[in-house]
């Protein structure tokens, strides 16, 4: 059996919001979900950027787990596995009708902080 441990929603928006980072290689400002309450983490699209529009245009559940590769069977590969700065990889897949991130954490950081 598979474990994952949630770890927050994903949504997209098209306001700034405070302490966003960027990420260069998705064109992309993002915040810590650790940072939110409900565990949210906003997603800000620059209009470069190369995420997929089924990434881009909905929302996401993410969760923490050990190793992405059991997570990305059986499902439609959105985003292949990728390293975000030094302290994450993820990956983002279609299953069940709905946008799922699996992420494994390499730092218990988030950007260096």
């Amino acid at each position: 059996m598979l474990e994952y441990e949630f770890d927050h929603v994903g949504i997209t928006t098209t306001e700034p919001r405070p302490q966003e980072d960027w990420v260069e290689a998705s064109k992309i400002w993002v915040t810590n979900p650790r940072n939110h309450p409900e565990h949210i983490e906003f997603l800000r699209y620059r209009e470069d950027s190369t995420v997929p529009a089924a990434v881009r245009d909905n929302p996401h559940v993410a969760y923490r787990v050990k190793a992405l590769a059991p997570y990305l069977k059986d499902c439609e590969i959105l985003i292949p596995p990728f390293i975000v700065g030094d302290f994450l990889e993820v990956a983002f897949v279609r299953k069940h009708g709905m946008i799922f991130e699996y992420m494994r954490c390499l730092k218990d950081v988030w950007f260096g902080k």
